[in-house]
C-alpha cells in the first residue's frame, strides 16, 4: 500500500459501453430484474448525452467531462446493438429511434459501396495508407460482424429491407475468409444464420407497457434468437409508425393486451391471451 500506485486508465469507451448495455438489457429481461434493466438505461442515457458531438455523431472516449475522438465502426456497431436490446427490454421508442439514426450514420460514414463491408475508420477521418476492414472476432466481436447482426435485427423491426441488403453485402464481402476460418467469425456466422431464418416479428399492443407485461414475460421466457419484439400503444403511436410502418394497423382487441405474431411481416390473427400467443410462437416455421 505504500508503493507508488500504477496509473489508472479511467477513460470510458463508447464501444465497450455498448456491449455492456446489451448485456445488462438481456440480463434484465432474462432474470425479470428491473434494477438491471435500469442500469442499462442509465448507461445508455449517459452515453448518448455525453458522448456525442453537437451534430449527433458518436465520440469514442469520455474521461471526466471531456469527450473526444470521432467514433470508429465498432463504437457505432456496438452502441446500436445495445440500444436494440435496451428497446426490447424497456419498450422506450427513443432507444429504437436512436439505434436507427446511428445505424444510418454508420452506413454513410463507414460504408464501401463498391466492395461491400464497412471500413474501420470514417470517410472523413484522418487519411491513412490503407483504410482497413476488420471481420475477425477476437476478445470482442468485429465491427463488421456486429453491424451485420444489428442491421438484420433492425430490418426485422422496421420493415426496412435496405438494412437487410446492406447486412448481406457485409457477409458476402467476407465470405471467403469466413469459409477458411469459421471459428474466428462466430458473430458473422450468427448474422448469416439470422438472415437465413424466416424469423418472427412480435408486436404487443396495449394502453401502457404494464398492460402487456405478462405477454412480454412469456416471450422472454422462450429461446427465440431470430425474433424481434416491439410494443405499440393502443392510441396513435406516431413514433412507432415512423420507425415500423407495418405496425400501423395493429390495435388491441376489446381494450385487452393483444399480440400480433408475424413471420416475414405476414401476421397471424391477433390473439389476446398468453396461451394462444405461445401456440403461435410454437408452430413450425
Amino acid at each position: 500500500a505504500q508503493r507508488i500506485h500504477p496509473s489508472l486508465d479511467d477513460k470510458m469507451l463508447a464501444s465497450w459501453n455498448g456491449l455492456m448495455i446489451a448485456a445488462l438489457a438481456r440480463a434484465g429481461q432474462a432474470f425479470e430484474n428491473e434494477d438491471i434493466t435500469q442500469l442499462a438505461a442509465h448507461a445508455a442515457d449517459a452515453l448518448l448525452e455525453r458522448m456525442r458531438d453537437p451534430d449527433g455523431r458518436l465520440l469514442r472516449r469520455l474521461r471526466g467531462t471531456e469527450a473526444g475522438i470521432p467514433g470508429f465502426l465498432e463504437d457505432y456497431a456496438f452502441v446500436v446493438w445495445g440500444l436494440i436490446d435496451l428497446y426490447e427490454a424497456t419498450f422506450h421508442t427513443r432507444y429504437l429511434h436512436t439505434a436507427v439514426d446511428l445505424a444510418d450514420r454508420m452506413l454513410i460514414l463507414f460504408g464501401d459501396p463498391s466492395d461491400g463491408g464497412l471500413f474501420f475508420t470514417a470517410s472523413d477521418a484522418e487519411q491513412l495508407i490503407v483504410r482497413s476492414k476488420e471481420a475477425q472476432d477476437g476478445a470482442l466481436p468485429s465491427g463488421n460482424s456486429a453491424a451485420a447482426l444489428s442491421l438484420l435485427r433492425l430490418s426485422k423491426m422496421t420493415g426496412n429491407m435496405e438494412y437487410e441488403r446492406r447486412a448481406m453485402a457485409i457477409t458476402e464481402a467476407f465470405a471467403s475468409v469466413v469459409d477458411r476460418y469459421p471459428t474466428g467469425h462466430s458473430v458473422m456466422l450468427w448474422a448469416l444464420h439470422t438472415a437465413q431464418q424466416p424469423g418472427t416479428e412480435i408486436v404487443l399492443c396495449g394502453a401502457t407497457p404494464d398492460h402487456v407485461r405478462d405477454m412480454a414475460r412469456a416471450v422472454r421466457s422462450r429461446w427465440l434468437p431470430d425474433s424481434v419484439l416491439l410494443y405499440r400503444s393502443d392510441g396513435e403511436d406516431d413514433a412507432l409508425d415512423a420507425l415500423a410502418p407495418y405496425t400501423a394497423t395493429h390495435r388491441p382487441i376489446n381494450d385487452e393486451a393483444t399480440a400480433y405474431v408475424c413471420r416475414g411481416f405476414a401476421c397471424a390473427f391477433p390473439v389476446a391471451s398468453v396461451e394462444k400467443m405461445l401456440e403461435l410462437l410454437d408452430r413450425p416455421q
